[in-house]
């Protein structure tokens, strides 16, 4: 049974499902509520902050987009940064996913993030049919636990609702955009 939609174009996650489809449910549920609140806004719009937080939704689409691949690329898989983190100086721009993002165009930020949640539902995908949601990230903490399956996507559904909570203020402070 296909997930029903609702009238923002989010899927439904599902009433009964077992613990794999509720949890990519309410992912998927959080990661659509991002696109339907950054829909359809060019560059100046995406760029607008709300007073004092200097947080834009741009900022918002390219924050997320680094959440996905710090998760579910670099910790799951264990796999190198790619552009466009890899060439960032970290240490001395740690925000320059939230300020980078105002020189991007709109359809590059989407992009961004479109594309960094695919990766992430690949290769969550590929974990499950691994070892279940009890499968292990490939990298381990300084500490040396290795978060679970289960726990990313718990602490992803967890990212996506505090951002999304910002992006209701910040939408309706663009242009009367509101909702849920």
């Amino acid at each position: 049974m296909s997930a029903r939609i609702d009238e923002q174009g989010r899927p439904e996650p599902p009433a009964n499902g077992d613990e794999w489809d509720t949890l990519t449910g309410f992912l998927d549920y959080q990661r659509a509520t991002l696109a339907w609140k950054t829909a359809g806004l060019d560059a100046e719009q995406l760029r607008q902050a709300l007073c004092p937080t200097t947080m834009t939704l741009g900022g918002l689409l390219k924050h997320m987009a680094l959440v996905e691949d710090v998760w579910f690329h670099r910790y799951l898989r264990n796999a190198p940064r790619h552009e466009p983190w890899a060439s960032v100086d970290w240490k001395a721009t740690p925000d320059w996913d939230w300020e980078s993002a105002s020189d991007d165009r709109p359809e590059d930020l989407r992009g961004l993030w479109q594309q960094a949640t695919e990766r992430s539902r690949e290769a969550a995908a590929a974990a499950y049919e691994a070892g279940g949601l009890d499968h292990r990230a490939a990298r381990a903490w300084p500490d040396g636990q290795a978060p679970s399956l289960r726990w990313i996507f718990t602490h992803m559904i967890e990212e996506y609702a505090r951002h999304n909570g910002h992006a209701d203020l910040l939408r309706e402070a663009v242009d009367g955009g509101v909702g849920e």
